[in-house]
């Protein structure tokens, strides 16, 4: 399918802008104290989203509620006290008064959406993944840097001092030199059975809702949460809880950029019900770094949604393997240190402690005034999302792949080269991501 060019895409979002939306829009207060606060907009209005508004109150005001559920919508305006109630968010970026938006839609409007508002000046809050391809990753980047806005990654955990003060540790040699990661995410997911295509509730404008995404008519396992597990719309477990744990443990392992060799192995292994992505799966990276001994990183990600029995007793966690010990953390709130004999290194702290936000929605707002990378930029977020583009490739494929992580593509593979560029909407959509 042939996309629009630059200027096609601004031209044809600008024509475009405030047509679905029919309500008059009230302008964001912009006098007394209430402009001392970052003045910013909410796209998308379900959980994550109102979890998200509930932690900024101190910070800014919500000027517009945004979803094409007119009911979430409605409740989100009613529980903040938002000034407006969009279904369309060209709204929101039409508006001057408007710094930033908070992006928690499903994972497929991630990019879209967020590459959309830096053109339009806006700063970003983008939930993770933030991209539903690894193509879309490099394109959000592109834009963050071109318009000089502040793109915080949803991955919380670059504000946990916990994990930051763990991170730390590895880097004052607290195991020598880490070698390896091994993360997982293990939970007991629901079945989300099997359903048929039937009529969109009247309250949902599902055109909107479907947006950029290959088109697919609405079935009620794979709207609201259920999303998650399909490919058009979501990224799997690996993007939902898994992001989180891929980040800090290529965090702490020190990689940056794309890995040269990604391995996954995995599939249905439980759940014989309509979702697509596997409920079980181990995925191997591995960084060559200059190809010597001794400078070789690999990051093992383990993930099983059927199961209740967790490493250490937590669903969620990193090891870290070095070559005079290894250390177990979670954004649970657990460490663990032994030294190279297996024995525990009781109340270990680094040296230099890191100067760490504490809050990463305060860090959004900090970096926006100071005009600085906040704690998990974008260029952070995309590199740690790409590993769930390449992760899901692997498994779509059932082989290794060899990347070039300069072009960040992969070598000699075309079949799996298109997961990792996106299925689009026939025809053109106003929101697919240009070059």
């Amino acid at each position: 399918m042939s996309q629009p060019t630059r200027r096609e895409f601004v031209q044809q979002a600008g024509a475009m802008s405030g047509v679905v939306a029919t309500m008059p829009v009230v302008p964001a207060e912009t006098s007394g104290n209430s402009r001392d606060k970052i003045v910013v907009g909410f796209i998308g209005c379900g959980g994550r989203g109102n979890s998200l508004a509930r932690d900024i109150a101190d910070h800014a005001v919500i000027a517009y509620a945004c979803d094409p559920d007119a009911q979430r919508c409605a409740k989100f305006q009613e529980a903040t006290a938002a000034q407006n109630k969009v279904d369309d968010f060209r709204r929101i970026l039409d508006d001057p008064s408007v710094d930033a938006v908070f992006i928690a839609t499903p994972d497929h409007w991630h990019a879209p959406a967020a590459i959309m508002a830096c053109q339009a000046g806006k700063h970003v809050y983008v939930e993770k993944p933030c991209s539903h391809n690894l193509r879309e990753g490099r394109l959000l980047v592109e834009a963050a840097r071109r318009n000089s806005v502040v793109v915080q990654h949803g991955t919380q955990s670059r504000s946990n001092p916990l994990i930051a003060n763990s991170v730390q540790l590895l880097r004052e040699g607290a195991i020598g030199d880490v070698l390896v990661a091994k993360a997982w995410n293990v939970q007991k997911r629901r079945d989300i059975g099997r359903a048929q295509p039937s009529k969109p509730p009247g309250h949902v404008n599902y055109e909107l809702w479907v947006g950029p995404a290959a088109w697919m008519p609405f079935q009620s396992n794979r709207f609201h949460y259920d999303w998650h597990w399909w490919y058009n719309f979501g990224t799997g477990d690996i993007g939902n809880d898994g992001t989180h744990e891929i980040d800090y443990a290529r965090w702490g392992l020190g990689v940056d950029g794309l890995p040269s060799t990604v391995s996954s192995i995995g599939g249905k292994y439980f759940f014989n019900d309509d979702q697509q992505f596997p409920d079980t799966a181990t995925c191997v990276f591995e960084w060559p770094g200059d190809g010597a001994i001794g400078n070789r990183r690999q990051l093992i990600f383990e993930m099983r949604l059927w199961s209740g029995n967790y490493p250490f007793n937590c669903d969620s966690g990193t090891e870290f393997y070095g070559t005079r010990g290894r250390m177990f953390v979670s954004k649970r709130g657990k460490l663990e240190l032994f030294d190279d004999q297996n024995k525990r290194v009781e109340s270990a702290q680094p040296q230099r402690p890191p100067d760490v936000a504490v809050d990463h929605r305060a860090d959004f707002f900090a970096a926006i005034r100071r005009g600085s990378k906040p704690a998990a930029d974008i260029a952070v977020g995309h590199d740690s999302t790409a590993l769930v583009h390449l992760a899901n490739a692997a498994l779509r494929v059932n082989r290794s792949l060899h990347v070039d992580p300069k072009t960040e593509t992969l070598v000699g593979d075309d079949e799996a080269n298109k997961f990792l560029t996106g299925k689009y909407r026939a025809g053109g959509h106003w929101a697919i991501p240009v070059s």
